[in-house]
């Protein structure tokens, strides 16, 4: 069957459907421009999305790979993770090829926007889905006459199956904030970083692929122009905290996410920046 991409109602959100080759497929929504769903060709759901998951606006979409901007985390006065994740895109691209389906989905300042953040820009946010892979582009313009900066993040949520049998490769001898520990600065010193508590750290100026490893799954992960890479459960504790969450959520996700978290990107009037996230099935 050759690649397409339909318009279909997901969870009681407008979404659209990229079909891939050899069966795979992917889900992004127009709220939030966010990626809710990645199946492989062998069927396997690639993205946690949480069951208790929201998708009337009224708070961001628990799961799959929401966009963070223009401000990650609370690092700034704006709502947490910025405001992007909430509001409705728009779709300025549908292309598909003999292997390969592509959506482009934008979002621009307006009133509301404004009012939190002064700022004029235009961001798109490009799916491409492979028979064993996607790529996400996010682009920032600046479409106003001042520079502006931000920091943000593609914040994927990755499925497992036991988040405790997670071995993430890729991180050895790079230092990263330790939010789950006051905010310590520390260097990576293991081989894979393991999963025995909860997890929050900001690794900064990643060059290097990571791969997830979970008993017989495989998982590249490798950014572009994101300099750090966040790797995040919330545990326990903090999951049954989350009114979205399942008791169990914790369990069966572990986000590992491009991201400009340490030091803001400045973007100047007229210009544009470009990030990646590429997730391959291997």
């Amino acid at each position: 069957m050759k690649p397409s991409i339909e318009t279909i109602r997901f969870r009681d959100t407008d979404a659209l459907r990229l079909n891939g080759p050899r069966g795979a497929s992917a889900v992004i929504s127009l709220l939030g421009g966010q990626v809710l769903s990645w199946i492989t060709p062998d069927g396997r759901e690639r993205l946690f999305l949480s069951d208790k998951a929201v998708f009337d606006g009224s708070v961001a979409i628990r799961g799959g790979i929401p966009v963070c901007w223009p401000q990650f985390a609370g690092l700034g006065d704006l709502p947490k993770h910025g405001f992007v994740r909430t509001r409705p895109w728009r779709v300025a691209t549908e292309r598909c090829g003999d292997d390969y389906a592509l959506v482009t989905q934008a979002i621009e300042d307006d009133e509301a926007t404004r009012a939190l953040w002064p700022h004029a820009f235009r961001l798109e946010l490009t799916l491409m889905l492979e028979d064993d892979r996607i790529d996400l582009e996010l682009s920032v313009s600046n479409t106003g006459e001042a520079p502006f900066s931000f920091t943000g993040a593609l914040h994927t949520y990755l499925r497992v199956t036991q988040v405790e049998d997670v071995a993430l490769e890729g991180l050895y001898g790079h230092h990263y904030r330790d939010a789950a520990n006051g905010d310590k600065v520390i260097r990576d010193s293991g081989t894979a970083v393991m999963v025995d508590a909860e997890i929050d750290r900001v690794y900064r100026d990643v060059k290097r692929p990571q791969l997830l490893q979970a008993g017989n799954l495989s998982l590249g992960i490798q950014s572009q122009d994101f300099p750090d890479v966040v790797v995040w459960n919330p545990w326990v504790d903090k999951c049954g905290a989350l009114a979205d969450m399942p008791a169990d959520g914790w369990r069966h996700m572990l986000c590992v996410e491009a991201a400009v978290a340490e030091t803001p990107v400045l973007v100047p009037a007229g210009e544009e920046w470009y990030g990646r996230q590429t997730l391959v099935a291997v």
